[in-house]
């Protein structure tokens, strides 16, 4: 079974930054595909960003393209979501999320592995 810890979340004001940081517990971030998904209150879980396995290959929601990166250190087994110019309406619960298999995805019920989350909150 795999952990994933998170940690990096916080209250920050408009326009500010964060880097949210997740590792997976007693496996090598180069073993999955990963992403990050958020839940606003009252909202469904909708995906921000994933990395390839293989490739490094990312992609990032039309939301936040632009203003958020994902990217993963192996040496740090580590995958990380930088966060710029920040929004109130990115504040949410952010995920980060595990897969088998080689490419990340943009739907919630491909992924085996959750972390616990982690609240981010932008306040204007």
């Amino acid at each position: 079974q795999v952990q994933l810890v998170e940690s990096g979340g916080g209250l920050v004001q408009a326009g500010g930054s964060l880097r949210l940081s997740c590792a997976p517990s007693g496996r090598t971030v180069s073993s999955y595909a990963m992403g990050w998904f958020r839940q606003a209150p009252g909202k469904e879980r909708e995906f921000v960003a994933g990395i390839n396995r293989s490739s490094g290959t990312t992609a990032t929601a039309d939301s936040v393209k632009g203003r958020f990166t994902i990217a993963r250190d192996n040496a740090k087994n580590t995958v990380y979501l930088q966060m710029n110019s920040l929004k109130p309406e990115d504040t949410a619960v952010y995920y980060c999320v595990a897969r088998f298999g080689t490419y990340y995805s943009l739907r919630v019920d491909d992924y085996a592995y959750w972390g616990q989350g982690t609240q981010v909150t932008v306040s204007s």
